[in-house]
């Protein structure tokens, strides 16, 4: 307990120089009874997560952090933070799953687009883990990045991605949320795995008595920054684990594929290799495997990412554009798989 209070300690002297620094209010408790209670709180501002929400400054107990490959979401900024009940239980680590983070959690994402002033705030998700489960909850911000409000059926809005493309952004009504966070008819986190979270940070958790141990894998998948020049089987089998295995999975929405694109999967049909599709129909492209060694150009998963036609693409939701970037990463990937 007292290196859990050393931790928080920590974390309140970085806070306190950026509100120093932004001149901003002192920061206020978050409101724990919200997160843990029956209520679907209407604004963001009601859980306090935030000293100053237009700048993403967190409150006291509210950590930053980074994954080490992100989700693309048409070139979306994410500031992933996670807030741990007050009681002091310790998060529980798992090799291949998402950390066990205890009832009272929370996890907090927020989608931008743009930098410096020109940064706007599109949308802030949060996850709460309440004693019957994760409760995922999309909250809208305003015109005048003030406030973020419920947006329970989600929303549609013009913008333009950092490729300088013109779309029309989607953000997901809550059964949605439930497309990419339904495992076994529950709701999950998908983001925080040990191995897509940095040694160093889970390191410090343990050292803050926040969390039981590190496990081995962790850090394992390459940051995403590095995929030009780390090993491209990591690289590749990390981007489609990130983005493609919450639903290609047993148990999830596209069980039924036959596809697993988890990490740990190494049998090579499951995870695509010569495997024909069960059910592709029009999505196939006319192709016969999902994976083709050596032959990206007639993998039917290549031509799926590469296009953004409904019913064809990959992923189905929080797509409007395609990633370039991880589509030159698969096709390397599969240009080096051999026979």
């Amino acid at each position: 307990m007292r290196k859990r209070v050393a931790f928080l300690g920590l974390a309140t002297l970085a806070l306190a120089g950026a509100i120093a620094a932004r001149a901003t209010p002192p920061p206020q408790i978050v409101d724990y009874p919200l997160i843990v209670g029956n209520d679907l709180p209407r604004l963001l501002s009601d859980f306090d997560f935030f000293v100053d929400a237009r700048a993403q400054a967190p409150n006291i107990g509210v950590v930053p952090y980074r994954l080490n490959m992100p989700l693309f979401s048409d070139g979306a900024d994410k500031l992933r933070f996670v807030y741990l009940p007050p009681d002091g239980k310790a998060v529980a680590s798992n090799p291949d799953e998402v950390l066990d983070l205890p009832v009272g959690s929370a996890l907090i994402k927020t989608f931008a687009f743009g930098e410096g002033k020109q940064r706007r705030l599109i949308e802030t998700r949060v996850l709460l883990h309440r004693a019957d489960g994760w409760l995922a909850l999309p909250y809208k911000w305003n015109a005048e990045q003030t406030e973020a409000r419920l947006a329970l059926a989600g929303a549609r809005l013009p913008l333009t991605t950092p490729s300088g493309e013109e779309i029309s952004y989607r953000i997901p009504n809550k059964n949605q949320c439930k497309e990419c966070h339904g495992v076994d008819d529950a709701v999950v986190p998908i983001g925080p795995k040990a191995r897509n979270l940095s040694k160093a940070f889970l390191g410090d958790m343990v050292a803050s008595g926040t969390l039981d141990a590190v496990p081995a894998q962790a850090g394992s998948i390459p940051l995403w920054e590095d995929r030009k020049t780390a090993d491209v089987t990591a690289s590749a089998r990390g981007y489609l684990d990130v983005n493609c295995a919450h639903c290609h999975r047993p148990g999830a929405t596209a069980s039924n594929s036959g596809l697993d694109l988890r990490w740990e999967q190494q049998d090579r049909m499951a995870i695509g290799v010569m495997k024909r599709p069960v059910a592709a129909g029009r999505g196939s492209g006319g192709f016969d495997f999902d994976v083709v060694p050596g032959r990206p150009q007639e993998s039917i998963l290549l031509h799926r990412m590469r296009v953004n036609e409904p019913g064809v693409a990959m992923p189905e939701l929080g797509k409007a554009t395609v990633d370039a970037e991880g589509v030159a990463l698969i096709e390397r990937w599969i240009l080096e798989i051999g026979p």
